[in-house]
């Protein structure tokens, strides 16, 4: 596919969507603050953001609620408790995984509720269950995404029938997602182009959720963007699992639609996120991160490394290679 716009022009299908909560909350168990979740929402709806995830609607039978603060299950009156109504032209959006979610329950129809959008977070192997998933979420009137995650390490066979599904599903969109932050831009630059003639010819849109483990994830963003990609994740000075993502500072002065503006999230970054990383939260590129990406691993072993202090890089890199 041809590339999609230039570096002077506004793309009006470009959509942003602020993952921080979400992708931000796996570093600290989403023990956020209300004032920091409050100042997120204000943050976002100034800058002109499109979507803000409020985090995951996890099952409570699976996940102990006194393990993990309310934003793993997002509650609907812990939403409205930050956004009321949501009178604002912003999104609200939330994640619910295959298998960790009592959907049919905690997922009420959308005239009872303040969300605007379901992303449904799948592996290939559970494909069924996620149509049913996005089904379930259609009939009660939300917009609806189909997130196919750790796709660089999934057979392209697999991936092209999975996505298959996807298209032949009600969902309006669907997400490339680099769980391992191992992708470099010629390869997202091939998948957007398989996932965009895929979405194009059935009226879906397709989206980009990026990690940095090789310092790639905007990188990755653009690429894709450029590719015709058009909803767009991002968080707060990268805040995310592990290497965390796609940094909203970087995304928002890269595009040039005048209804975005930095200036918000950059206050928003100095008044909160500086404090929450002198407190001990930590989230980053660091060469643990950095070679589990190479390797195409999942960062559970980076985590932990982290978390241990090690500074034994090629001790650890022999573990992996000896995993690997």
């Amino acid at each position: 596919m041809a590339q999609k716009g230039d570096l002077m022009t506004v793309r009006p299908d470009i959509r942003v969507l602020d993952a921080t909560i979400r992708d931000g909350g796996l570093v600290n168990n989403f023990m956020f603050t209300d004032e920091f979740i409050n100042a997120l929402y204000r943050a976002n709806v100034k800058a002109g953001i499109d979507y803000m995830e409020f985090g995951y609607k996890a099952s409570k039978e699976l996940f102990d609620v006194n393990k993990f603060g309310k934003w793993k299950f997002c509650d609907e009156q812990d939403i409205r408790a930050i956004v009321g109504d949501n009178n604002s032209d912003m999104k609200i959006s939330v994640m619910a995984d295959v298998g960790r979610c009592d959907y049919k329950k905690d997922i009420l129809p959308k005239e009872e509720s303040v969300i605007d959008m379901v992303r449904v977070a799948t592996y290939v192997h559970q494909m069924p269950a996620a149509i049913e998933m996005i089904e379930d979420a259609k009939a009660k009137g939300y917009e609806v995404t189909c997130n196919i995650m750790a796709i660089s390490n999934t057979q392209e066979s697999d991936l092209d029938q999975a996505l298959n599904m996807v298209v032949d599903s009600p969902a309006d969109g669907i997400y490339i997602v680099d769980s391992y932050g191992a992708l470099y831009p010629e390869q997202i630059r091939r998948t957007a182009d398989k996932y965009t003639t895929l979405a194009e010819a059935n009226n879906k849109y397709v989206g980009m959720h990026a990690h940095n483990n090789q310092q790639l994830a905007f990188a990755n963003t653009i690429e894709a963007c450029a590719q015709g990609v058009s909803y767009l994740d991002a968080t707060m000075s990268g805040m995310g699992r592990g290497a965390g993502n796609c940094q909203m500072e970087l995304l928002l002065g890269f595009l040039k639609n005048p209804k975005y503006k930095l200036f918000p999230v950059l206050k928003f970054i100095e008044e909160n996120i500086e404090s929450l990383k002198q407190a001990g939260v930590e989230w980053g590129f660091d060469i643990p991160y950095m070679l589990t990406g190479q390797l195409n691993q999942h960062p559970r072993a980076a985590i932990a490394a982290m978390k241990e202090g090690r500074k034994d890089y090629t001790g650890f890199f022999k573990e992996l290679v000896e995993k690997d």
